[in-house]
């Protein structure tokens, strides 16, 4: 006689059918990487999509805010989304709970809302859940998912008056360019400020005049070494070189003169170790040390942060890496101290380095820092390459020494007498490496080599040559990615995920050119900058845009009603506006280049 199978129950007390699968959870994250990691930590009964970003969201062909209605906003499911919309849906229909776990920040937790309340109409009874991971481990997010929680409606709220803002701004301003001057122009509340930084550095770059100076430069040896001084004082006196008659006549009167080492001085002093990388500082210094651009940057730092294969298991690498602050969690702290003691002892301190966080830091995460400092940058090297593993350095290593001991250096300066001029030469080397024993790719050679003078006070040194270098003096240099980076976090614009964004649009819109690095307004870039800049500096200024970064972290704190602060910007500029429309030239051609045909 044969035995009926017992029916499964699934979570909400419903009876299965025989062979029918229990139902699973669906998670849903932003992208198909970072679902193919999540699953593999996950048990069979787990279903992992990727919304593949946003799928509702603002339209792009008009401003979809209603003025008249406290700013509104209108969402449609962006073109081309409705299938991806579709099979989630679907797949939520099937499946016993829904969990939102698109990226830890407000753009995140704006596509978890909505995925969440489109889904919520369709399928009532389901249970939908949010979960966040600052690191993509399996113990983090075994640990993240052992905790869901709800929307953080506040952090919606502040995503949303960032875009309505924006929409604001930029839907009112570009129809005057396009007006004015070109169809399809752009203004935005952070673009058009970065732009007017650029075109301010441009003009001071223009308007500079280099004056021309000369140094005196003895090249002299010294047991078999090699050693270049300069000129430091001539006759007790600073000296101003202002040609090259000059610097020869000063070259004439030193020349057949001994060289007599007349006194060397000793001065230590002590580097520290700097904090993790922040989002700014990550960009910064990987346009630096790497040339990277700060899209560059993000682009792979969020492959790091997703997941890479590491043959025998898929991990994400790094933290997540949109953040402002250099706090590091206690667990990590204590993981590191004990990996340094095994492996470095003598640079370890006696406890963990804490760092203090800046007091406009929103400290929503933790710095960016490995998720394993085990894997080190040579064990890396077995699975990543080229721009993956030289990000991965120097994220590990900027980690990893800000965890060391400082280090001790010395350096010596020696005066060298030749006739009536002192000229002076040093060199540093360490008493203590400190955090320079695991720095690599973030210190430059200069910096990670120890010398020594080749020489005692009271020698007489051989001097080959003395001859005079002619220099110009250096006016501002123009913007990179570095230092516009640097200047926008300073002047509290934007915010760790719109630096890079903003860069490439000026860009993408011809309004600067990235050469040699360098970024450089072009014809039309300056244009637009002086329409803007001239008829709206109340709103095309730092301080104003500054002023509502704040504002917009008030709103997430709860703490100030938007709708009212955007009425007291919109409206007003709304009117100038409608003033300048009627009262600017039109500028239609003014870029075309000029022929000699009639």
């Amino acid at each position: 006689m044969a035995v009926a199978k017992k029916k499964e129950k699934n979570t909400s007390g419903a009876t299965l059918a025989p062979g029918v699968s229990k139902p699973k959870t669906l998670i849903i994250v932003e992208s198909p990487a970072k679902a193919r990691t999540i699953e593999k930590y996950l048990g069979s009964h787990f279903r992992v999509l990727a919304s593949n970003g946003q799928v509702i969201d603002l339209p792009k062909s008009r401003m979809a805010v209603d003025i008249e209605h406290d700013f509104e906003p209108e969402y449609i499911t962006v073109r081309g989304k409705a299938d991806k919309l579709k099979e989630l849906t679907e797949e939520a229909k099937r499946s016993s709970a829904v969990v939102l776990a698109a990226d830890p920040d407000r753009e995140g937790e704006a596509i978890a809302y909505q995925i969440g309340k489109y889904l919520k109409e369709k399928i009532k009874q389901t249970p939908i859940s949010r979960v966040t991971f600052n690191e993509i481990t399996k113990p983090a997010v075994q640990e993240a998912m052992s905790h869901p929680r709800d929307i953080n409606m506040s952090l919606v709220e502040a995503q949303k008056a960032r875009r309505i803002i924006d929409r604001l701004v930029g839907y009112t301003l570009s129809p005057l360019l396009w007006k004015k001057v070109k169809s399809g122009l752009s203004a935005g509340r952070v673009q058009s400020v970065a732009l007017k930084l650029i075109c301010d550095r441009e003009r001071d770059v223009e308007s500079f005049i280099p004056e021309e100076y000369w140094t005196i430069e003895a090249h002299l040896h010294a047991h078999q070494h090699a050693v270049r001084a300069e000129l430091a004082l001539l006759g007790g006196e600073k000296p101003s070189i202002k040609n090259e008659a000059h610097a020869k006549q000063i070259i004439a009167s030193l020349s057949g003169k001994p060289a007599l080492v007349s006194d060397i001085q000793f001065a230590d002093r002590t580097v520290k170790p700097k904090p993790p990388f922040t989002t700014s500082k990550l960009q910064q210094t990987a346009a630096n040390r790497l040339g990277f651009t700060s899209t560059k940057t993000m682009k792979v730092a969020q492959q790091l942060y997703e997941g890479v294969d590491l043959g025998h298991q898929r991990l994400g690498l790094i933290t997540y890496m949109r953040t402002d602050s250099t706090r590091i969690s206690e667990s990590a702290l204590g993981e590191t101290h004990d990996w340094l003691r095994q492996y470095f002892p003598a640079q370890t301190p006696d406890a963990p380095v804490r760092y203090s966080v800046s007091n406009a830091a929103q400290d929503a995460h933790e710095a960016i820092r490995p998720t394993r400092v085990d894997i080190t940058p040579d064990e890396a090297a077995r699975y990543l390459k080229g721009d993956h593993l030289k990000l991965y350095t120097l994220i590990w290593e900027r980690f990893v020494a800000s965890q060391m001991k400082s280090a001790v250096i010395r350096t010596s300066t020696a005066d060298i007498q030749i006739g009536d001029g002192l000229f002076r030469t040093s060199a540093s080397s360490f008493l203590e490496e400190g955090f320079y024993k695991i720095i690599r790719l973030g210190a430059s050679k200069e910096e990670r080599t120890s010398h020594q003078l080749p020489f005692e006070k009271g020698e007489t040194l051989h001097v080959d040559k003395i001859d005079g270098v002619q220099h110009f003096t250096q006016g501002p240099s123009r913007y990179t990615d570095a230092s516009i980076v640097r200047a926008l976090e300073e002047l509290g614009i934007g915010r760790p995920s719109t630096y890079a964004p903003t860069i490439e649009t000026l860009i993408e819109r011809y309004y600067v050119q990235r050469d040699k690095r360098q970024l450089i307004p072009t014809a039309l870039g300056k244009i637009i900058n002086d329409i803007l800049s001239q008829n709206f500096p109340e709103v095309i200024n730092t301080s104003f845009t500054a002023k509502m970064e704040s504002m917009l972290d008030k709103v997430e704190e709860q703490s100030v009603d938007w709708v009212s602060e955007i009425k007291g910007f919109y409206f007003p500029l709304k009117g100038k506006v409608d003033d300048v429309m009627h009262a600017l030239e039109d500028m239609h051609g003014a870029l075309d280049e000029k022929t000699d045909e009639k």
